[in-house]
């Protein structure tokens, strides 16, 4: 019954912030341009008309622009991340699926162009990022209503905003809401090298709190670890080792974590559930290794471990959009303070998409591809 509410939520959604037209001829509600002039405007967008490999099914379509009506905005997109999520939406491997064709992108930032009559909230010339998922950013412009935006301030960078709304947002709530974390409690992390995982990092440390960052080796592991390092992350070590003997006597020198984020699933899962403390908590917000959770019924029975799972868009769904600003906001003065950055980022210009979908899908890439307009 939620899988059915939530995708008619998605869909309605879609429909309402997709609100563009194809260009050649195809047939839907007529539709004015917000200028004054006879032609419909025309945006560059990357659609996909089914579900498959991403570098298959993704086109640079032309658009055309929606009028602007009472409740409504017209932005223009400044830069939009590629995300795992918006891999697997395009492969139809993703809780929320918008109805087809859908223009690709679940985040980014644009700027407001101009406003309809009746809204109140916005003005030409503010930062606005997606309220929910599943949307459409990977676009040069579009039309909005004004209840699918948040205002972020102008006044942090770029490549902070185009990111915020979906990984930090992450990190944050589940660093928040499943153990009472206090200055000095250790959490440990696997794919620490990720968004969600930088985010982790850097919140964790202006918290106050020490991280144990687990990654996959590989050729640049210091260089890796460096960067890491230089985030904040207390210890950052290797799948390989997390799995050695050794590590026992590894909280000799820290406590043991109450609170562990998972987002690979499988044996690496398993060994973050041997390193918590009595009583702690597993979060699974991804499947990196598209493998089962494994939990040992010992350490279930014996250290009464906590198995959870997070997404962000349940989260929404569950809290006001009141409460959604509120932590932006909160976010956004970690960014003000130095504490918080974008990850490693490669802006692409959006016609060099493909480039940019190959690299986010290779293995051990560090650098979040940014769709540029």
């Amino acid at each position: 019954m939620w899988v059915c509410s939530t995708l008619w939520r998605v869909r309605t959604a879609a429909r309402q912030w997709r609100r563009l037209l194809p260009a050649s001829g195809c047939h839907g509600p007529a539709a004015s341009s917000y200028s004054a002039s006879a032609e419909p405007a025309r945006v560059r967008a990357l659609v996909y008309g089914h579900h498959g490999d991403p570098a298959k099914v993704v086109e640079l379509k032309n658009l055309e622009l929606a009028a602007v009506e009472g409740s409504d905005v017209h932005v223009k997109m400044l830069a939009a991340p590629i995300n795992p999520s918006d891999i697997n939406m395009i492969q139809g491997n993703y809780g929320l699926l918008p109805e087809l064709p859908a223009v690709g992108g679940n985040e980014g930032v644009a700027q407001v162009v101009a406003v309809g009559s009746n809204v109140t909230g916005l003005k030409p010339g503010d930062w606005v990022i997606p309220a929910n998922a599943g949307l459409g950013t990977w676009r040069t412009e579009a039309v909005f209503s004004e209840e699918a935006l948040i205002q972020v301030p102008s006044d942090i960078p770029l490549q902070s905003a185009a990111t915020l709304g979906v990984n930090p947002c992450t990190a944050y709530r589940m660093l928040m809401d499943f153990e009472q974390l206090q200055p000095g409690d250790s959490v440990i992390q696997n794919a620490s090298n990720s968004g969600v995982g930088q985010a982790v990092i850097q919140i964790a440390a202006a918290l106050g709190l020490r991280t144990i960052n687990v990654v996959r080796d590989r050729p640049d592991i210091q260089k890796l670890s460096d960067r890491l390092k230089s985030l904040g992350a207390e210890h950052v070590i290797t799948e390989e080792e997390l799995r050695r003997p050794e590590m026992k006597n590894f909280f000799k020198d820290m406590p043991q974590p109450r609170l562990a984020l998972n987002c690979v699933g499988g044996k690496s899962s398993t060994e973050l559930l041997r390193q918590l403390a009595r009583g702690g908590t597993m979060v699974t917000y991804g499947g990196m290794a598209k493998q089962p959770v494994i939990a040992s019924v010992s350490l279930l029975i014996f250290k009464d471990l906590k198995l959870r799972g997070f997404w962000l868009s349940q989260w929404k769904k569950d809290h006001s959009p009141d409460q959604f600003k509120e932590l932006i906001l909160t976010l956004c003065d970690l960014i003000r303070r130095g504490q918080l950055t974008a990850p490693a980022c490669s802006q692409v210009p959006l016609q060099d998409y493909q480039s940019a979908l190959e690299a986010s899908m290779k293995p051990f890439m560090s650098s979040k591809q940014i769709l540029t307009m």
